[in-house]
């Protein structure tokens, strides 16, 4: 099964860095982020890689020829301003067999990936995501009058559930994007949505984004902590 990872846009929210690299060649603690996804995937035995990229994809394609042991990786520049949809589009030539997995280049976790598969076959999706809870930002606090009535320290569990990537897709699903300017959050997985064809696995443990400076401290701050 081979494994697609979309690392094709700006990064404008972590400029600081994006301005002279692609956000998923950012490093955690000295490792690129699209390396600790990679292998994150590796560890279930996963060793084949497509890399989506487009925005400074030159820099991707030149790390990865020279650091990929092990592993089938290939780089695809999907171009500039193509939409996550569409970068899935254009490689739907190799795609279009069988079964394949997907992900952002700027999330990690320590999502069970054998566990994610065989809740989508058995489900029968035709699209299944991994579904999050969002790391909590601020405490809750209810006042009432001049006085707080209730006040609940940072809770993840408060935040309701978000998609989290680390998707396992059925090629036909690639007969709903049309083009470069499909948005796959958008009309493909709304329409798979409508058919009850999109599944959620629930993932409880690790998960972080890469958008801001404020996650990448948290995620460092993590790593360090060994929490996942």
């Amino acid at each position: 099964m081979k494994v697609v990872i979309l690392a094709g846009g700006l990064g404008s929210r972590l400029s600081e860095y994006t301005k002279v690299l692609p956000k998923p060649m950012v490093k955690v603690l000295g490792t690129p982020i699209i390396v600790r996804i990679i292998k994150h995937y590796h560890k279930y035995g996963f060793k084949d890689f497509l890399v989506a990229s487009g925005y400074k994809s030159k820099i991707i394609e030149k790390y990865f020829k020279k650091n990929h042991k092990n592993l089938r990786i290939k780089v695809f520049n999907t171009g500039l301003k193509t939409m996550t949809g569409g970068r899935i589009k254009r490689l739907a030539k190799i795609l279009n067999k069988e079964s394949f997995l997907l992900t952002y280049g700027d999330g990690v976790s320590n999502v069970n990936i054998k566990n994610l598969i065989k809740f989508h076959q058995k489900k029968k999706n035709l699209v299944t995501l991994t579904a999050v809870r969002p790391p909590a930002r601020f405490g809750g606090v209810k006042i009432s009058g001049s006085k707080v009535k209730y006040f609940k320290e940072k809770s993840s569990l408060d935040e309701g559930w978000i998609n989290g990537g680390f998707f396992v897709m059925e090629p036909k699903f690639l007969n709903y994007i049309k083009n470069d300017f499909t948005v796959l959050e958008r009309g493909p997985l709304e329409k798979v949505c409508k058919m009850k064809k999109l599944g959620a696995f629930k993932h409880q443990g690790f998960w972080q984004c890469l958008d801001t400076i404020r996650d990448k401290i948290i995620l460092e701050q993590k790593l360090r902590l060994k929490k996942f």
